[in-house]
């Protein structure tokens, strides 16, 4: 008996130090992020130094910096899908933070409301949809002949039938109006969590002491709540950033280059036309342009948190 409980009583010395413990349960992580997705930066970065295609047969030709030179000597591929790009993330999460803080609000200020829970429940369903069936359903309420969206407009306005989706004026902003649709509700889930995480009892002495709104606004709500709200900015700028199933199924990039953005430029260079080498690099720029606004975003906020503090 006790030559069988030694091994036992070993492992439980050995994770009785804290010293073991805390890289015993940080292994599984590391080598999970090591494996997929350190591996795989590594080997995009490799090979965004080659020109290699799946279609040539040929094995990959190193080519050093090409690959970039190309992509920045393009002259309207990178700055235009980047300009639609930036232009769709600041307008789309602009939008939504405006309207998720405005529901938000209503939603904290109304807790007795009948059906309360039943209109949280609808507001959150967009958010659970897959953008591919969203962008498809959305297809066929803007569609200009049998489309929900023209048979009202033209009910009530007496309009003609437009084609939001192929008219190049309206067509950019027609996904973007989809985007806010689904995504609206994240940022109204955040706002009631930056809310949530405001101490009652300071509310109710700024109440006491008659503090005008807007002051405890600033002074109160938002020095409380504004890393979780700032937080799902930064969540919502990331993923606006990369947005590809929602315009393949509405537009795939059209009419013209109207929807373009640069995930599905991406996209059509690694799979349709399968250029390994010039997708990798264009990838590596992507990454790059991410982790520099990531990284001013994290700058300002920890500037105004040591401002505040």
């Amino acid at each position: 008996m006790s030559a069988t409980a030694r091994p036992g009583r070993r492992r439980a010395r050995l994770f009785d130090d804290r010293r073991l413990l805390v890289p015993a349960l940080l292994a599984p992580v590391l080598l999970f992020f090591v494996v997929f997705n350190t591996i795989p930066t590594l080997w995009l970065l490799g090979l965004s130094f080659y020109n290699f295609s799946l279609t040539n047969g040929l094995p990959p030709d190193y080519v050093g910096f090409r690959n970039f030179v190309q992509i920045f000597n393009s002259k309207n591929a990178i700055w235009f899908d980047l300009s639609r790009t930036f232009t769709f993330v600041l307008c789309g999460v602009g939008i939504q933070t405006v309207l998720g803080a405005a529901l938000g609000f209503l939603f904290w200020g109304s807790k007795d409301m009948p059906g309360r829970r039943l209109a949280l429940t609808l507001l959150f369903a967009p958010m659970v949809l897959t953008p591919v069936a969203t962008g498809t359903f959305f297809r066929f309420i803007y569609d200009p002949t049998f489309g929900v969206l023209n048979a009202i407009t033209g009910g009530l306005f007496g309009w003609g039938p437009i084609d939001f989706l192929g008219n190049p004026k309206i067509a950019f902003w027609s996904v973007l109006a989809v985007d806010c649709w689904m995504w609206t509700p994240f940022m109204t889930l955040m706002t009631l969590a930056a809310l949530g995480s405001v101490p009652k009892a300071e509310l109710e002495a700024a109440e006491i002491d008659r503090i005008p709104f807007h002051k405890r606004l600033s002074l109160v709500i938002w020095h409380h709540g504004k890393f979780i709200l700032m937080l799902g900015i930064l969540l919502r700028t990331i993923d606006s950033f990369k947005t590809l199933d929602l315009v393949i199924p509405m537009t795939k990039g059209g009419p013209g280059q109207q929807t373009r953005l640069v995930a599905l430029e991406l996209n059509k260079q690694a799979f349709e036309s399968f250029n390994m080498g010039w997708s990798s690099a264009y990838s590596v720029l992507l990454l790059l342009i991410s982790i520099a606004m990531t990284s001013a975003f994290i700058f300002v906020l920890n500037l105004r948190r040591r401002r505040g503090g």
